[in-house]
């Protein structure tokens, strides 16, 4: 046990982490009973009926599904098992199939700092590379939040971390693994400049970190170098993973691209430095988010990309990391300025370009992963919302829960702009169980039903309108600590539902009910960080017909980012108008309502 009580600051990282409580398994029939309330909302009466009528062939006593939940249990008490939902953490990210690049991965726009792009780049693997030294030696303190600490092994992963294609599954290749025990013992990092990579050092022989202007004057030393004569292998990474898995098999034949290989994915993190300056934030957002496919390894967890004009952000690999986890390191990287001496110049650390050998079939296929990307980059429609009058503050300086209000606010934005309320998943951390990552909430509540009706009805009276939003806000907040508290229902059935098709058993009806189909059929996907640093975050649409919502919002501003498919992206930009209008004209409604 650790001897440091929760409340006081511990003096190593992790000292909290093996006392974390396990995430709780539910039963069978809690999990029916919350999964009949989020879904009911969505339904009609005959819907409701036949999923109900699922639900009970689900619980019967002669239920497969109870041999699944035993199965569950049993895995939990596997030793080197940390939750119940280990697998299915590892089934969801490493099983996709798809493109990572667009579909997986999320992004950070920074805020603006001083600084030019070397400069910029330079203070930014300064300070990440001095806490990758603190994170070895434990001294990062533990995250504390509300009372409770919070799992920090996601911080394992931010560092030599690099996400491995496979034909059926991929893997994770990373320092404190059980292939690589311990910390990554590498000095470099790899630098992104127009499709050419460049090995960098960043720690010298004896261990210790290069000056800042050391870093800069090899940053400029690389942004000087002759251009690749060779296609960038970095495409590769936005392929389907298989076709990725199959190309990386290629490379590794050659031993030169081999030693490529290893290079890139053993690496601390990636910079990616930009030679152009976005025109706006929208325009820095699509960078970030997938920029030409060929200035990237999207395989990599994370990568500092800086523009031309110092401008930066960072690319996301989410297997092992999530948002919140990302967020506190980069809130910690940037809580001081590193001091730049223009009378000290620097001398370059060892640079060495990443060279590859290719065959025709190679380049060909090299060239045409980077033209698909950018058909795909071409299909999706971003846009950006900035609130800069309204901020969690606000919020509960009118009595209301700030991220209660925002959802609320989206589900009457979606409704003003599409006509119906649709599936909306939010994202909630549960990171203070051990190894947790998030839950499923699920934001259309009979609550918000009721009030999203009434601010349609003309004859409702200010009073009812307030009532049904403090109502629906207050269901919001009731959801959400259900989450918290690991009472979701949603991992639960598809942890059941893959035990079920990894046994090739028949699927049980509850997976083909409406309610399920309804329910999982996402017309909002939605997912929040906290950060004084994070300008905008977010991520791409995860289906066609779906809006992703990434936010940030902060005491005093509201930063949204949205992205669609281009089939919905007049759909997108007609809620994006709609929330612009929803936000002031609720904290009007509640103003003018307020008692006391």
């Amino acid at each position: 046990m650790s001897e440091n009580p929760v409340g006081e600051m511990s003096s190593s990282t992790f000292d909290y982490d093996d006392e974390l409580p396990r995430l709780p398994i539910p039963t069978l029939e809690e999990t029916c009973e919350r999964f009949l309330e989020r879904c009911s909302p969505l339904l009609t009466d005959e819907q409701l009926m036949v999923t109900t009528a699922a639900v009970d062939q689900f619980l019967a006593l002669d239920s497969p599904a109870r041999t699944w939940q035993a199965e569950i249990e049993r895995f939990d008490r596997t030793p080197g098992v940390h939750s119940w939902l280990d697998a299915f953490w590892r089934s969801r990210h490493l099983g996709y199939r798809d493109s990572i690049a667009l579909s997986a991965n999320s992004f950070f726009l920074l805020t603006d700092s001083e600084h030019g792009q070397l400069e910029r780049a330079a203070e930014l693997i300064a300070r990440a590379t001095a806490y990758k030294l603190e994170l070895d030696a434990e001294m990062i303190s533990p995250v504390i939040l509300r009372g409770r600490p919070v799992s920090m092994h996601q911080n394992r992963c931010l560092f030599s971390t690099t996400r491995i294609p496979g034909i059926e599954f991929d893997a994770v290749r990373s320092a404190h693994s059980a292939g690589e025990p311990g910390s990554s013992t590498v000095r470099h990092i790899v630098v992104h400049f127009r499709r050419q990579a460049f090995r960098m050092d960043v720690l010298a022989a004896d261990g210790t970190p290069h000056r800042i202007e050391d870093l800069i004057a090899g940053l400029d030393a690389i942004r000087g170098a002759d251009p690749a004569a060779e296609p960038s292998p970095g495409a590769l990474t936005t392929q389907p993973r298989a076709a990725w898995a199959r190309a990386r098999q290629a490379l590794l034949e050659d031993p030169d691209n081999a030693a490529a290989l290893e290079t890139i994915e053993t690496a601390l993190f990636c910079v990616a430095l930009e030679d152009f300056a976005p025109r706006d934030e929208r325009s820095a957002c699509n960078a970030l988010l997938h920029g030409d496919g060929e200035n990237r390894w999207y395989d990599k967890a994370l990568t500092f990309i800086v523009f031309a004009d110092g401008r930066a952000g960072v690319n996301i690999e989410e297997s092992g990391l999530d948002g919140t986890t990302v967020a506190g390191f980069c809130d910690a990287i940037l809580a001081n300025a590193t001091a730049i001496s223009a009378d000290r110049p620097g001398r370059a650390p060892e640079i060495s370009p990443i060279e590859f050998r290719f065959d025709e079939d190679l380049r060909h296929e090299i060239r045409q992963a980077a033209a698909d990307f950018g058909k795909q980059a071409d299909e999706i429609a971003t846009e950006v919302v900035t609130f800069d009058d309204f901020g969690s503050d606000t919020a509960k300086r009118l009595g209301i829960s700030p991220d209660a209000l925002v959802q609320v606010a989206y589900q009457l934005a979606h409704q003003r702009s599409r006509g119906f309320l649709g599936s909306t998943y939010e994202s909630v951390a549960v990171r203070h169980y051990r190894h947790g990552r998030t839950e499923a909430l699920r934001a259309v509540t009979p609550e918000v039903v009721r009030f999203v009706a009434l601010m349609n009805d003309s004859t409702a009276t200010h009073t009812a309108r307030a009532e049904a939003l403090r109502a629906a806000a207050g269901a919001h907040v009731a959801n959400t600590r259900e989450c918290q508290a690991g009472r979701a229902p949603e991992r639960h059935l598809v942890e059941l539902q893959r035990i079920q098709r990894q046994h090739g058993e028949k699927p049980l009806a509850i997976y083909e009910s409406p309610g399920w189909r309804i329910l999982r059929d996402d017309y909002l996907s939605t997912s929040a960080v906290s950060s004084v640093n994070v300008r905008f975050f977010g991520f791409g649409p995860p289906t066609a017909d779906c809006i992703g919502i990434g936010y940030i919002l902060q005491p005093g501003s509201f930063g949204v980012h949205l992205s669609g498919s281009k089939g919905i992206e007049q759909h997108m930009l007609e809620f994006a108008h709609a929330l612009s209008v929803a936000i002031p004209e609720l904290c009007a409604l509640l103003e003018t309502t307020s008692v006391g």
